[in-house]
């Protein structure tokens, strides 16, 4: 297969995932793009947040339209995460290529698990700012440093620890992941060729697939996509792992 039709394909599936489920697609940014795109671990990550921050700013809009963004939570969430973000990108440009390796495979483990929790939400909460604040610094960090939306992060804490219900915190954690995404990138930028003649197919088949994601979200229960993305992510952890130490 060729390097676009790889990229286009990579793209669809990591779009379907963030307009579904408010992340984990992200997730698979990064490995597809180095082990299938063959970019270094930090230009993937870099790549990543580019495709990410697109993406994401398209699937939030199509929830904003339907009345599934909490703003006020969701700024305080993504305000907290600003400074994180920007610092832990600045510091992931001097980390070995084995230790970013690693801590992704961490983290993509880490969302499989969340991932395969049930996802239940607190109707009766409300805007806590000392947890909101905490919860986005750390999401805020994630992101930074090894390049992914967090989505698989910020949609638990957004409906477990902040309130919100799970359509709510599914939009919502888009508005977060924009916000972060682009604090890391401006950490990063001149940060090495960043072959845009992949990341372009590959942001645009990921913004048309989350414009797809947010249909299927509204049409059928997201439990078997979200199970699927998980032991997906957990194969993936494991062989990136393998990959780093062996």
């Amino acid at each position: 297969m060729s390097t676009l039709m790889l990229a286009l394909a990579a793209g669809a599936v990591i779009g379907v995932a963030l307009g579904a489920l408010g992340g984990g697609g992200s997730v698979l940014a990064v490995p597809a793009l180095l082990y299938l795109l063959d970019f270094s671990p930090a230009a993937a990550t870099t790549a990543s947040l580019i495709i990410v921050t697109a993406t994401s700013a398209t699937a939030l809009y199509a929830h904003a339209r339907g009345g599934n963004v909490a703003w006020r939570t969701g700024a305080l969430f993504a305000a907290a995460g600003i400074v994180p973000a920007y610092a832990t990108g600045l510091a992931s440009a001097h980390a070995p290529e084995a230790a970013l390796t690693v801590a992704f495979s961490v983290v993509a483990a880490l969302a499989a698990l969340r991932m395969l929790r049930p996802a239940t939400g607190n109707t009766t909460g409300g805007v806590r700012p000392v947890k909101a604040a905490g919860a986005g610094a750390g999401l805020g960090a994630v992101t930074g440093f090894l390049g992914v939306g967090g989505g698989f992060l910020a949609v638990p804490a957004l409906a477990g620890v902040l309130g919100l219900r799970m359509k709510q915190a599914v939009g919502t954690s888009l508005l977060v992941i924009v916000v972060n995404s682009l604090a890391a990138l401006a950490a990063r930028t001149g940060s090495g060729d960043l072959r845009w003649e992949i990341i372009a197919p590959f942001a645009g088949a990921a913004i048309l697939g989350a414009w797809d994601g947010n249909r299927l979200a509204a049409r059928v229960t997201g439990d078997t996509l979200r199970r699927v993305f998980a032991f997906v992510l957990l194969a993936v952890a494991a062989f990136m792992l393998v990959d780093a130490v062996v």
